[in-house]
């Protein structure tokens, strides 16, 4: 399985990560599938190429580097704007006059009351504060890259701890540099940070989102879980999981995971998977590769089925 997937699908450009790798190889297989491409093809050039998926900033410059001499306008989607029905882009690249560097452009949102595509999914992982979700949500990603047709799950950090979806890569890379870069970042959690949170959530564009809350029940949290569809409820004592649950059950929010975190466990265990998975994720830490754990590979499968089957 290659580590960045590309296809063209109409006059847009659907690209996003494969097969969990560093960025130097990421960036050689972006580069063969492009070139597999223009060989063919495919991309042979037009008036406006739009493009739509997560990239990281090397593959960036390799994707804009193998298409802005084919095109006279590139635009890049912008999952966080839009109105409803509609995908908003932002010309980034304009060699053509019509277009200026930060135009925006509106497409007609195909998940919108498409019967053939499935309905976007937000999915919250909540819990008590220290309970590993950023851990969680960074193994969940990467297990859910793996699987076969799955769509790529955008991760939307709902919490001011300064810990972004960056973090788990940087400390695997430089501990110290991490957390100083996420004691700089870290905020508190403001009525305006909640609101911008929310509507983060509530315009989220694809079709598996993936949602990081703090770790207190609050009305900030409130505000953001309101705008999810899902819950996942991780935690490390479980004596205040009943709390959670009955938190996400007044916001009319169905629970379909609930997971202990142990700590000090040496594997984990699933107890249930249907109608609600349950059992035991072990040893979640920082820098930790966890996307092979059967808890974590069981909740990935259980997204990927649900958002294919449009449940």
């Amino acid at each position: 399985m290659t580590t960045y997937r590309i296809n063209l699908q109409d006059d847009v450009l659907k690209i996003g990560f494969g097969q969990p790798a560093n960025n130097d190889q990421i960036v050689q297989d972006a580069a063969a599938r492009l070139d597999e491409l223009i060989g063919t093809g495919e991309l042979s050039g037009g008036k406006l190429l739009k493009i739509n998926g997560p990239a990281s900033v090397p593959v960036s410059y390799v994707i804009a580097h193998k298409v802005s001499h084919l095109y006279g306008a590139i635009a890049v989607f912008d999952p966080k704007m839009g109105e409803k029905g509609t995908n908003k882009y932002i010309i980034a690249i304009a060699h053509n006059p019509s277009y200026n560097i930060g135009d925006m452009l509106d497409s007609p949102d195909q998940l919108q009351g498409s019967q053939s595509q499935p309905p976007r999914m937000k999915v919250v992982l909540c819990g008590p504060r220290q309970s590993g979700k950023s851990c969680l949500r960074e193994g969940l990603k990467q297990a859910i890259c793996r699987i076969e047709r799955a769509p790529y799950p955008y991760v939307i950090t709902a919490c001011p701890d300064g810990e972004g979806a960056w973090f788990s890569e940087a400390a695997r890379r430089d501990a110290d540099l991490a957390r100083k870069l996420k004691d700089d970042y870290k905020a508190n959690f403001t009525p305006e940070f909640a609101r911008i949170r929310a509507g983060w959530v509530r315009d989220a564009k694809n079709s598996l989102n993936i949602i990081d809350v703090g770790g207190k029940i609050s009305e900030e949290n409130r505000q953001i879980m309101g705008q999810a569809t899902h819950a996942v409820i991780l935690a490390g004592e479980m004596n205040k999981v009943l709390a959670w649950k009955d938190f996400c059950e007044s916001l009319n929010l169905p629970v379909i995971a609930i997971i202990h975190s142990d700590y000090k466990g040496v594997a984990d265990c699933i107890q249930t998977e249907s109608p609600l998975l349950t059992g035991s994720v072990h040893y979640l830490e920082r820098g930790e590769d966890i996307s092979t754990r059967p808890m974590v590979q069981a909740l990935a499968n259980l997204l990927v089925n649900q958002v294919n089957s449009g449940e």
